[in-house]
């Protein structure tokens, strides 16, 4: 085993250990609860790539969680919508528009699912910050590993060639296990 590699398993090693559970900023109504952003970028990664009203809605309720970080169900949002409109909103209507079934909404409806959501209502409406904030999210997202952030935290101390070395083995370990890290 190489050095960089023994660094790197210390790494992991400590990262569960002494973990700070501090909270990201809260999204969504307090009604609700308090949504978190999810824990794992798996399929968050799809976000920034959201083109369709769909995609972009499917993102929102992949990435953004109740504090149990489990999905939103679709009656607590539209519930939540309604609230907010004062119009009809169902479950169903709802299901449609995350799946691309309807695909024109109005904007007190998407007004209302961005309030929910806590993000700009251009979200849905302009492609480049719609990817921005998609982007945004997915960050959030892999800062909720109590793992992503040990090594985060740790590496603001870091000169930046110490960065860079980090991200280079970061980049190596990706490769090994078939993902990539580059982003």
């Amino acid at each position: 085993m190489t050095e960089a590699e023994d660094a790197v398993r210390g790494t992991a090693a400590d990262a569960g250990t002494g973990a700070s559970t501090t909270e990201l900023p809260r999204t969504g109504p307090e009604t609700v609860g308090e949504p978190t952003v999810r824990e794992s970028t798996a399929s968050a990664g799809r976000t920034g790539a959201a083109s369709t009203l769909a995609e972009k809605i499917d993102g929102l309720f992949r990435v953004v969680r109740r504090p149990n970080r489990e999905q939103y169900s679709h009656e607590e949002v539209a519930k939540a919508c309604r609230g907010a409109t004062g119009e009809t909103f169902s479950a169903t209507y709802l299901w449609q528009l995350r799946t691309g079934r309807r695909d024109n909404p109005t904007k007190r409806h998407l007004e209302a699912l961005a309030q929910f959501f806590q993000v700009p209502v251009a979200y849905f409406f302009d492609d480049e910050q719609g990817a921005v904030i998609a982007q945004e999210l997915e960050l959030l997202g892999a800062l909720r590993d109590a793992g992503v952030r040990s090594v985060a935290l740790r590496a603001v101390n870091l000169s930046p060639e110490g960065v860079g070395t980090i991200s280079d083995l970061i980049d190596v370990i990706a490769r090994r296990e078939g993902g990539s890290a580059k982003g």
